[in-house]
């Protein structure tokens, strides 16, 4: 998950790691860059508790999409509009949680179906802040190679704290034979059919801890949702980030919850 993941990092992938670091100690999102401010303005910020974060997207005016791994508690909130963690922003828009809806296949052992609706207590105030972002038509697959973007608040690098403004990279989709093959995650866990494999061939582009329910936008077009990679090795070349895909399984039990009809 990208805020507990798996794995033992070997010397050799560590100094791979180390050589794709610039000297500032990489202080973006892995790889990637902060966003023009409010310009991503359907990102939901996700604060868990004191010390942990997860991210969404606004599907509907009171519906966030995100990582069933990502635990709530009475505390949390739902922040919308927000560019920085910790500064007073008059964009922001602090929500609480009605409802929770984890996609109900979802398992935390093969990170099969990680993700879950969040239904809001009130309706956000829509502007160029706060936007929803469309769910895709279709549960298209995405082909290796198309190049996709995320964001989120997530760490900067492997032992960094949450980034406090908002960032972005780009990733590349991989085969998922290359990503289950031996020198990546070798089947464990299987990366599946309901799942997409993003990052660079050399590494150094990725999501990270706190990024988890982060949207993949793949072409313009919402495709996956930020769910796991290897632990403590954000940015390593031998796990590239895994993103639960949009297939129509998911696609239909989110219209149908949302309609109300699960």
């Amino acid at each position: 998950m990208r805020n507990s993941r798996t794995f033992l990092a070997s010397s050799l992938s560590i100094v791979i790691f180390l050589l794709l670091i610039s000297e500032d100690g990489c202080v973006r999102i892995i790889g990637g860059n902060e966003v023009t401010p409010h310009s991503r303005p359907y990102m939901v910020l996700l604060k868990l508790d004191k010390s942990n974060i997860c991210a969404g997207s606004l599907i509907a005016t009171n519906w966030v999409l995100t990582a069933a791994h990502c635990i709530l508690s009475k505390r949390s909130q739902i922040i919308l509009g927000a560019h920085s963690i910790t500064k007073h922003e008059t964009e922001k828009q602090i929500m609480s949680v009605k409802k929770e809806f984890p996609y109900p296949c979802y398992d935390k052992y093969t990170h099969e179906g990680d993700l879950k609706l969040l239904q809001l207590k009130k309706h956000a105030k829509i502007n160029k802040n706060v936007a929803i972002l469309q769910l895709p038509e279709r549960g298209d697959d995405v082909k290796p190679g198309t190049v996709c973007r995320v964001a989120g608040w997530g760490m900067v690098h492997n032992k960094s704290p949450p980034s406090d403004t908002l960032r972005e990279v780009n990733v590349t989709i991989i085969d998922r034979k290359i990503c289950n093959d031996k020198n990546h995650y070798d089947f464990k866990p299987v990366i599946g059919l309901n799942m997409v494999c993003a990052g660079s061939p050399r590494g150094g582009k990725d999501s990270c801890n706190g990024d988890s329910g982060s949207p993949l936008l793949c072409e313009g077009i919402f495709r996956g949702i930020t769910a796991f990679g290897l632990q403590g090795r954000c940015g390593a070349p031998q796990g590239p980030g895994i993103y639960t895909l949009l297939s129509e399984k998911h696609l239909n039990w989110i219209m149908k919850t949302v309609k109300g009809e699960v």
